[in-house]
């Protein structure tokens, strides 16, 4: 597609040489997609010649649309709208395209980057509760950036950096010490995740009965929310941790244990994986030695009560706390441990941190405190910052247990399509097993779909009953079209139709649907590159859907087994193959697999 642009710039660029006598180098016209509701595929805006031509935007259009015609081998021919000339392109050039195409499937990729080392970190959950519906989006989308940067060229790390240390941590063990009377994860029947995450909830709810205790006896509610003996027991917990203390360590191992076992449960059930796994417990430590560093450069400073700060008041932030007096460390001091880590594993052109713009400040901070530092990697800090995932009945908030379980709302999305499935009838003929896997298929399409298709930054609301539709931008519509794609080559392998490029050699006069068909094809590599350009899986879901719509439509309107002519025959076979190999690809792109049968 790239190379027919260029041609057809230069083609521009000649024939304003030719017309007007005016030089444009071919390397400087922009051409554009043509709008859907006119004829053509590429457009040249005339508007800002106007005034070195001195003709109307109009008749310049005119004139080089009809230069493009007589010598470009190209052009079919041209509309004039206004300042807009839309350039058609002949038949046999997308057929010529096609043929390239189908040869040549997956070899050309779109190598925009050019070896680049870059760590994905994503997922990223604290050991004291289970995954949710925002992690799902966490997930999900890290999973894919990561994939799409490796189509694009790029040398990609996925990592994941678990918090498993902190006053949030010691929150779940407290509570677990005071009321587990030693439940496991085998005696409560329950994933080890969601038994660590009721006690998060437990000592929620003990800590907010201590401060109306507190508050009762008339002391100021932020002073309760203090004093609380739970939260100072917590506080010393940590402190405890941070010193090694055995028995505190010991119950820390076991509670993250079964915390992991559950999270590997879910990453399996979900379709994510990891090249590299960092704990903060091995990170703050090298934070904190950065902490000192910055106290002998002088960029950091220690307050009265001890605790190290750094102001970035220059940089248009704040001064931000990097040690607390008591010694222990905070998020931001475990960020700057592991950034150099992970330099130090990858030597990273950029780190990518997929993380919620909750936390748009944090990540400048970080990038700001690493400069002050002047590490070498401080530039390739790159914050992914997503919309936070909102349901009909509002926010989620953990420690009060109001979250959609990750684990929960998957096995609800498995029953839907179940429901679905069944009702429509789609699965005459399969066994149980396979009924099962198909069930699982389309769910997690529907949910990684309905999460990736929104634009990162966007804030969403989730809608579970619209995203698993058979019909509209879903993910179950873009699987039933590969699906109906399969079973058209079956039906062609049953009947012995040929569809190598040299069966349709010779084939014109191209349907309209066809031909949308073939154009949109001709796209696949540059929607990669402008999907790792941006970061953005939604490019790739809107390229699927279009994809899609378009088979559909060609489907509809151009009978492919009623067909009489043998080349137009295997024409529409190999177009279809092609469909659904691009459809495939772009889909694997976001973490979806798509059924052969349904």
């Amino acid at each position: 597609m790239k190379q027919l642009e260029a041609q057809i710039a230069q083609a521009l660029s000649q024939a304003l040489q030719d017309t007007f006598q005016h030089t444009f180098p071919a390397e400087q016209i922009n051409l554009q997609p043509t709008r859907k509701e006119f004829a053509g595929t590429f457009t040249f805006v005339t508007f800002p010649f106007t005034k070195a031509l001195g003709k109307g935007p109009e008749q310049i259009g005119q004139a080089l649309g009809d230069s493009l015609v007589q010598h470009a081998p190209q052009v079919a021919g041209y509309n004039v709208v206004k300042g807009f000339l839309n350039i058609e392109i002949k038949d046999s050039v997308w057929l010529q395209l096609f043929a390239e195409q189908v040869s040549q499937f997956g070899a050309d990729l779109a190598k925009t980057g050019q070896k680049q080392k870059v760590v994905v970190e994503y997922s990223s959950p604290n050991t004291n509760k289970p995954l949710h519906l925002g992690h799902l989006r966490n997930n999900f989308l890290g999973y894919s950036v990561a994939e799409i940067l490796k189509a694009a060229g790029y040398d990609v790390v996925k990592a994941n950096l678990v918090n498993d240390r902190g006053i949030h941590i010691c929150k779940s063990m407290i509570a677990y010490e005071k009321f587990g009377q030693g439940e496991t994860p085998e005696s409560a029947n329950i994933k080890g995740d969601h038994l660590v995450g009721k006690y998060y909830v437990e000592f929620d709810k003990a800590y907010k009965a201590e401060i109306d205790q507190l508050v009762a006896q008339g002391i100021d509610k932020e002073q309760a929310k203090k004093q609380a003996p739970l939260m100072l027991e917590a506080q010393e917990m940590l402190q405890k941790w941070e010193q090694g203390d055995a028995e505190t360590i010991a119950l820390w191992q076991k509670m993250n244990g079964w915390v992991y076992d559950g999270f590997n449960a879910t990453y399996k059930n979900i379709g994510v994986d990891f090249d590299k796994f960092y704990y903060e417990s091995n990170t703050y430590l090298l934070g904190k030695d950065r902490v000192d560093e910055g106290l002998a450069k002088g960029v950091f400073f220690k307050k009265p009560d001890g605790s190290v700060w750094v102001d970035l008041t220059e940089e248009g932030l704040d001064e931000k706390l990097l040690l607390r007096a008591d010694g222990t460390s905070v998020y931001i001091t475990q960020d700057l441990g592991t950034a150099e880590l992970k330099y130090e594993d990858f030597g990273y052109d950029q780190s990518l941190y997929v993380v919620a713009d909750e936390q748009n400040y944090h990540f400048q901070v970080l990038k700001a405190v690493l400069k002050k530092l002047q590490k070498p990697y401080a530039d390739g800090i790159v914050h992914l910052s997503y919309g936070m995932v909102d349901l009909p009945s509002g926010k989620m908030k953990s420690r009060e247990g109001t979250v959609v379980d990750a684990d929960e709302l998957v096995q609800e999305m498995i029953d839907t399509a179940r429901q679905k499935t069944d009702e429509l009838g789609k699965i005459d003929g399969f066994t149980p097993e396979e009924a099962q896997q198909l069930y699982h298929t389309l769910a997690m399409g529907a949910l990684k779909y309905f999460l990736l298709k929104v634009d990162p930054k966007k804030r969403m609301l989730f809608n579970p009953e619209e995203s698993i539709e058979f019909h509209g931008n879903t993910g179950p519509f873009v699987q039933y079209t590969h699906a109906r794609i399969a079973a058209i080559q079956r039906k062609a392998a049953e009947m012995g139709i040929v569809s190598e490029t040299s069966a349709f050699d010779g084939v014109s006069d191209l349907h309209e649907t066809e031909r949308d068909v073939l154009v949109l094809l001709n796209y696949a590599e540059a929607t990669i590159a402008d999907a790792a350009r941006n970061f953005a899986p939604s490019i790739i879901a809107q390229y699927a859907f279009d994809m899609a719509k378009a088979y559909n439509r060609f489907y509809t309107e151009v009978p492919i087994f009623q067909e009489t002519d043998a080349k137009k025959l295997s024409f529409r076979i190999a177009l279809s193959r092609q469909v659904a190999q691009t459809i495939k690809r772009m889909m694997v792109l976001l973490g979806i697999a798509v059924p052969e049968r349904m």
